[in-house]
């Protein structure tokens, strides 16, 4: 994990970039972590994932509701009949 102050890494910012491509660099002003700088694919792998965990924590909570109110699933199949999509 490369760290780095902030005005350090102002001076260098080409530096900062190829080191962020090889792993977040953690930035800190006054000796405390202020900031991170990470590669594309990992900010866009992150926010997959993130994506993905609310999914599944959303499908969580309707679970626990419909267990809780005693309320059947829809199969896909009956929405998709009821909608007369095919």
């Amino acid at each position: 994990m490369a760290v780095s102050s902030v005005s350090v890494a102002a001076r260098n910012l080409g530096a900062v970039i190829d080191d962020a491509s090889r792993g977040p660099v953690h930035l800190t002003r006054r000796g405390r972590p202020v900031a991170a700088v990470i590669a594309v694919r990992d900010l866009d792998r992150l926010q997959r994932l993130a994506e993905d965990m609310t999914d599944i924590l959303d499908a969580e909570a309707a679970r626990h509701e419909m267990r809780e109110t005693g309320v059947e699933p829809l199969l896909w199949e009956r929405v998709r009949a009821d909608l007369g999509l095919r």
